[in-house]
């Protein structure tokens, strides 16, 4: 029997990778994305300690998420108009002035919470045009035969980073300064790597990386401007959106479930520092139990996969993270609560990636940027407006309350989702009689 090549394997698995602007993009992508969940813990655990209030956690996010709400719908205009690579250079520089200027606050010991929901509101600001612009910018990078298997990479990178993320992060601000102390050897040794300031110094190097992988892509084609005004140009992708049942259907779920039942990150540092009993090392623990669950999701949607196993993904990843997130709201122990952790992970990566997968599949290539920047404010923009309700609800009756109303939500979009396969189950049993209604074809 004759053997199987590596590149076989990376073939026939991971077909996205054959190209070669895809795998600069991937690879130096991965790369950032660790500095920036190394970012995420620290900064979160850095307001917990100055402000130890739920409500500060819920305020910080709705900061760092409002400009997505605010200004994502035009960033589609402009990714549908312009070379999206090079957007996408601006993005970056931004974001890595931002994290340098985060880590000298922190560094000379100025930090206050203002100054850190000041730098989250400008880290909202690049994330409401980098992100559609990195969704939309896929097929260009794949095409549209490659990029299911594409989006399942992109979220097996971004929960690779997850994990490891983190997890350094936990390392940098938990054990190295106290092995630095117990040692003895703080008064000669200081570096900004220790610390919360070393996650926010090795963020900014992070995206060097990102850069440099621009740089020396090939060059995507643009297309050209219209001669419309950017509202007109916008009217015409909602539009198009709306009139577009799937679409139409896919995100408004995702706007319910997004801003309602996604909320558990915002308050995990409650979690870790008064309900366990922990320190920041179990914080970046729960964070990457999350994140091992969610590449978990993403290396099974690597396979190939017809609309309907997309579909029933929606169910499925719904159902599992609302039921894990029921338990992990209760949950007393930390192992537990990293067990749950991987099922809520599991779960939301389902979901999220075959609602992505699903969207990009049915969209028309000339309003890519502008459906993709929808998605990006159905999925990340109506955060603000869950991470108040979570925040106010944890402040009042405590964060298991919150995180129960959370999974509360996720469990009654899957059933608005078993409903709805009924209904599709059922036509496509009309229209083809002889295939049984439980073995739907794609």
């Amino acid at each position: 029997m004759p053997s199987l090549r590596w590149g076989d394997v990376v073939d026939q698995r991971f077909p996205a990778l054959r190209h070669r602007n895809f795998r600069l993009y991937w690879t130096c992508q991965l790369t950032s994305l660790v500095g920036t969940w190394m970012q995420s813990v620290a900064q979160s655990w850095l307001l917990h300690r100055l402000d130890p209030a739920p409500l500060a956690l819920g305020l910080l996010t709705f900061l760092q998420f409002l400009p997505v709400l605010l200004f994502s719908l035009f960033a589609g205009v402009i990714a549908d108009r312009f070379d999206k690579r090079r957007l996408l250079q601006v993005t970056q520089t931004v974001a890595l002035i931002q994290a340098v200027v985060m880590a000298v606050l922190v560094t000379s010991g100025v930090i206050r919470p203002w100054m850190v929901y000041v730098l989250a509101v400008v880290y909202g600001m690049f994330n409401a045009f980098d992100l559609p612009l990195r969704q939309s910018l896929l097929v260009e990078l794949v095409g549209k035969e490659d990029l299911s298997n594409a989006i399942a990479l992109n979220s097996a990178a971004f929960n690779s980073a997850r994990i490891v993320g983190p997890a350094v992060a936990g390392l940098l601000v938990a054990v190295l300064p106290g092995l630095i102390t117990r040692a003895g050897i703080r008064g000669w040794f200081h570096t900004p790597l220790v610390g919360e300031a070393g996650c926010f110094w090795l963020n900014a190097v992070s995206y060097l990386a990102m850069l440099w992988g621009l740089s020396r892509m090939d060059r995507v084609a643009a297309r050209p401007p219209s001669g419309e005004s950017a509202l007109d140009t916008l009217r015409q992708g909602v539009r198009y959106a709306w009139s577009t049942r799937p679409i139409r259907n896919l995100l408004i779920l995702l706007s319910f479930a997004a801003a309602l039942g996604f909320q558990y990150m915002t308050l995990l540092p409650v979690y870790a520092r008064e309900i366990l009993g922990s320190n920041a090392g179990a914080y970046g623990a729960l964070v990457s139990a999350f994140g091992i669950g969610s590449l978990a999701a993403a290396a099974l949607l690597t396979r190939k996969q017809d609309r309907w196993d997309l579909r029933r993904n929606l169910l499925a990843g719904l159902f599992s993270a609302g039921a894990g997130l029921a338990g992990f709201a209760w949950s007393r122990s930390l192992p537990l609560s990293l067990a749950l952790g991987f099922c809520v992970g599991f779960g939301l990566i389902l979901y999220v990636a075959s609602t992505n997968t699903l969207i990009q599949l049915t969209t028309d290539d000339r309003f890519r940027g502008r459906v993709m920047s929808l998605y990006t404010f159905c999925f990340v923009g109506m955060a603000p407006i869950g991470a108040l309700i979570a925040g106010n609800l944890a402040q009042h009756w405590g964060a298991p309350v919150a995180t129960t109303f959370s999974s509360g939500i996720l469990l009654l979009s899957a059933l608005w989702v078993a409903f709805r396969l009924r209904v599709l189950a059922a036509r496509e049993s009309a229209r083809c009689p002889e295939v049984p209604a439980e073995t739907p074809q794609p």
